[in-house]
């Protein structure tokens, strides 16, 4: 099984699961940076908050991230001014460099760092797109530097660097977290997987039985195990992406993220008194892809290559669910469930926008206006685009869930929507190209929407 360096050594943070049933003001389904930290803030402003986590918390995606948080998050902010205009562009900038400030705040000196980060490419052709991105970052006032020089071993053709940005251990960052949301009377619960929402009551039921009854629900599950509602189930489109950790001989000043096809994320980080290298890249639509070796070799080849790298001692996987519009999901799931909220589709920028999330569940769910809530609004989605993104995801289960029943019987079905499962050779995982969900290779449920274990029997 791959393995994060963010995982390794963690002692486990050992929180008991639920064994009894029980009432709430907000109950939160997942244990990662915006679940952990929505807990923290609605638990300070004196709400009875419990928490459930399926697994161990930050096991998922947190754990498994590259642990930048940043406001520079790919080509954005040139096509958001085109899509969404001056203002929706400025004010998505404003709250995520609010949550880079505010990540050191909430942390430990050690678990987070100052750093820039910087976009680049090596392609002549790649130039331009770098160059309408600097103008947008010169009409929204965004702190950066065209053509800044770069310290990574590549030819760059050009390069923009955003200043003030930060990288963090994320297992350890969200640990601190986590401790400040128990001291503040939070409720957190590992391995208590919910297998269903109840509305009408309402509550989650447990896979053990028990029942935790809510006023209001906080869906930060990664991918809303009751998206189907809103519709949101057709409107976001999984991808998984590899990397590879090395020792290094130093430390890099910046943070690093290519715009070229196939893309690079690279920066350095200080684990035990050793730096390493992260070298990240490549993505492909989630379970779609059985030999996914070829992700991590072509990583490992460019590490020796490029950064005389002697053994590439971790590597590892992520999957990220993407709205079709740039911007995440956060907020009420369906203005006919208002105590019914969401955080999800945070395309590979999850750090800085599970900060800005928790601040937006806590704003929406208190009654203090934050203009975020209508940017990041569930409903934001134009039709066209949602119902183009739903033909596109609703014939794909419709193809593999046939081929599952008739071609491939073999191969185990998601116990979400039925569709084939794929062998993931290099992570040794089952995965399903529909929604994202991921099993281990004896079953158990790593990632949903899924919430039941898969039926091996007949292989």
């Amino acid at each position: 099984m791959a393995s994060s360096i963010w995982l390794d050594k963690q002692a486990p943070f050992a929180r008991p699961s639920l064994e009894q049933s029980i009432e709430t003001d907000i109950c939160i389904i997942g244990g990662g940076i915006s679940g952990i930290l929505a807990a923290y803030l609605l638990s300070k402003v004196g709400r009875k908050v419990t928490l459930l986590e399926g697994n161990t918390l930050f096991s998922g995606t947190t754990g498994h991230s590259t642990g930048k948080v940043t406001a520079q998050q790919g080509l954005l902010y040139s096509q958001l001014i085109t899509k969404f205009g001056m203002e929706a562009a400025q004010q998505y900038y404003e709250l995520n460099q609010q949550a880079v400030e505010l990540s050191f705040n909430l942390a430990e000196p050690g678990c987070v760092q100052h750093t820039d980060s910087f976009l680049y490419t090596q392609k002549a052709d790649g130039k331009k797109d770098l160059e309408d991105e600097w103008k947008a970052y010169q009409t929204l006032g965004i702190p950066g530097e065209w053509n800044a020089d770069c310290e990574i071993p590549y030819d760059i053709a050009a390069s923009l660097k955003m200043s003030k940005q930060a990288q963090i251990h994320p297992v350890r960052f969200g640990r601190t977290i986590a401790e400040k949301a128990i001291q503040s009377g939070a409720e957190i619960y590992e391995h208590s997987r919910v297998q269903k929402v109840n509305i009408l009551k309402p509550c989650v039921e447990l896979e053990n039985g028990h029942t935790v009854c809510y006023k209001e629900l906080i869906l930060c599950s990664h991918y809303p195990l009751e998206a189907i509602i809103g519709m949101q189930i057709f409107k976001l489109e999984v991808t998984r992406s590899y990397i590879v950790a090395f020792e290094a001989s130093e430390l890099y000043k910046g943070q690093y993220l290519s715009i070229d096809k196939p893309g690079r994320s690279i920066r350095t980080t200080l684990i035990d008194d050793k730096p390493f290298i992260l070298l990240a890249g490549d993505s492909h639509p989630a379970g779609t892809i059985s030999n996914t070796s070829m992700y991590y070799e072509a990583l490992q080849s460019e590490a020796k290559d490029k950064f005389a790298a002697s053994n590439c001692n971790y590597h590892w996987s992520a999957q990220d669910p993407e709205t079709v519009d740039l911007i995440p999901y956060v907020g009420q799931i369906s203005s006919r469930l208002p105590n019914i909220w969401m955080a999800s589709g945070f395309r590979k920028w999850g750090l800085a926008n599970s900060i800005v999330a928790a601040q937006l569940l806590r704003d929406g769910i208190v009654g203090k206006q934050n203009v975020g809530l209508s940017l990041y609004s569930p409903k934001h989605t134009k039709f066209g685009d949602a119902v183009l993104q739903a033909l596109k995801l609703g014939g794909k289960v419709t193809k593999d869930f046939v081929g599952g029943h008739v071609t491939r019987r073999a191969m185990p079905r998601c116990t979400h929507l039925g569709c084939k499962t794929r062998w993931n050779e290099a992570d040794e995982t089952w995965d399903c190209p529909c929604h994202g969900s991921r099993f281990s290779k004896d079953g158990a449920v790593l990632e949903g929407p899924a919430v039941y274990p898969l039926d091996l029997s007949g292989l």
